[in-house]
């Protein structure tokens, strides 16, 4: 028998098409009512309550009330983190039957990942801060270095104010379209925040997909030296 940690249960409740596309569905917009995540799962309003108190009673989904309204939202990063890594397996294993369109690209150019910027844009923006020193590439994941506190507090974040918590600082996350890591945790997070701050990128109505404006392409090149034209 094996002996570890029981995966089956997480899997099924995530591998239902209906609970599936909810969960992404949190995943893009951060919180929505159940009728909105019923009209996205292309279920009843009843099927859909089953499908949430399921995902809740696991762990995986959380609910808030504000007002006459429950909003659900993902109970943790860790959710996010292992529904970008099964879309990365479906990617990588499933043949697709359709051919990309504008909005496919849009998504795999930058996007957002929970709370954190991933696309070629993401993985860009990672890979050059260790090139400038400011993380260093460990088998678990990146470390912050001295050098990167010193960058990214003159960038208008402050690191050190990240690390209480229970949200690792960094965290490394596989990049669906990429193939590549991509930078998580609460510095992805808060290097998000400060570019849609700055106007450097901007969100997509209706999708995850973010806009690299013509600010964010001065901005990145000149502070990060990435350099990528806008989608």
């Amino acid at each position: 028998m094996f002996d570890g940690p029981y995966i089956a249960e997480a899997a099924a409740l995530i591998g239902d098409p209906a609970r599936a596309n909810m969960l992404l569905a949190l995943k893009d917009e951060g919180a929505l009512t159940a009728s909105e995540l019923a009209h996205i799962a292309g279920v009843t309003p009843q099927t859909a309550s089953g499908h949430l108190a399921k995902l809740t009673q696991a762990g995986l989904a959380a609910v808030e009330r504000q007002g006459r309204h429950r909003y659900y939202r993902l109970a943790e990063a860790r959710v996010a983190d292992a529904l970008e890594a099964l879309m990365g397996l479906a990617v990588a294993t499933a043949p697709r039957r359709r051919r990309p369109g504008p909005r496919d690209e849009a998504v795999r150019f930058a996007r957002s990942c929970y709370d954190h910027l991933a696309g070629r844009l993401g993985v860009a923006l990672t890979w050059s801060l260790v090139e400038q020193g400011s993380l260093d590439v460990r088998d678990d994941g990146f470390l912050l270095t001295g050098e990167g506190e010193k960058r990214l507090s003159a960038f208008g974040l402050e690191p050190s104010r990240l690390r209480p918590g229970r949200r690792p600082l960094t965290r490394r996350c596989l990049d669906w379209s990429e193939r590549r890591p991509h930078l998580g945790g609460a510095l992805g997070a808060a290097l998000m925040t400060r570019a849609l701050t700055l106007g450097w990128i901007a969100r997509r109505k209706g999708s995850r997909a973010v806009a690299l404006t013509t600010a964010g392409r001065t901005g990145f090149k000149d502070v990060f030296g990435v350099d990528l034209d806008p989608v």
